[in-house]
């Protein structure tokens, strides 16, 4: 294993490598967009969002092109796994698939079967989380309610938005919205801002602040307030427990 100094030694290579040949990483939002629409079942922004697997910015893993691709595949299918648990697939279901495919990208002998799966692998979980929300049996208008919060999380969301989407008066939608869910709109909003604020704690370095800005409250001591009423914990206390890490666990 690489001490301190021998891995910084091997970072500023690294980081010089990519400065001289302009390779770029893919931008950490549109990452987490691509996965939070395999969760939602979202089929159209997922195939929207899909990049194959030779794309630029997905970084070189290995010098070995087969070996580089293969990879990619195989963390890209940890992550849609991670996400689709969270999105409410059973643990069992989700990680079986997920064993699947990681031993099928492994026997593969060329470049165009690791892709075939790519495209395989999330047509599969974006459609399995579409049928998951489908048959929650909820109304058109619900449903629409849903997809504009997700669309507009970093927004602020009114129920009189909502109501001009499914052309509802305001009160009959909010009544519609909390028997079919069975929390209101204002809850529901708040919960996924908290889902989202908990990927940011978990997967970038942004500040409490900026994050709290991005998902549109109006102070950071609100936003705090928010996160701990519905987490238990504050966002301070989650990033220093999960930061970078969870997506190694299978607890």
């Amino acid at each position: 294993m690489a001490d301190s100094t021998e891995m910084k030694k091997l970072l500023s290579e690294v980081e010089f490598r990519n400065r001289e040949y302009m390779i770029t990483h893919l931008s950490y939002d549109r990452e987490m967009e691509f996965y939070q629409s395999v969760k939602m079942g979202n089929v159209e922004e997922t195939m929207r969002l899909f990049k194959p697997l030779t794309s630029e910015g997905l970084g070189k893993l290995s010098d070995d092109s087969l070996r580089n691709i293969k990879y990619h595949l195989v963390i890209t299918i940890a992550f849609i796994t991670r996400y689709c648990i969270e999105g409410g697939l059973p643990m069992e279901e989700a990680y079986n698939l997920s064993d699947i495919y990681i031993r099928r990208v492994d026997k593969c002998g060329s470049e165009q079967e690791v892709n075939a799966i790519h495209r395989e692998v999330v047509d599969t979980y974006v459609r399995t989380m579409e049928k998951l929300h489908n048959d929650r049996m909820l109304s058109k208008s619900v449903i629409a309610c849903i997809d504009y919060i997700y669309d507009n999380l970093h927004s602020k969301i009114t129920l009189d938005d909502l109501a001009d989407i499914t052309g509802l008066s305001a009160p009959y939608l909010s009544k519609l919205f909390h028997k079919e869910t069975g929390v209101t709109i204002k809850q529901y909003i708040l919960h996924k801002k908290v889902e989202a604020a908990e990927n940011l704690l978990k997967f970038s370095d942004q500040p409490c602040s900026a994050i709290s800005h991005y998902l549109g409250f109006g102070t950071e001591s609100h936003f705090i307030s928010v996160f701990k009423s519905c987490t238990k914990t504050t966002p301070k206390e989650y990033r220093d427990r999960f930061f970078r890490t969870r997506w190694g666990d299978r607890k």
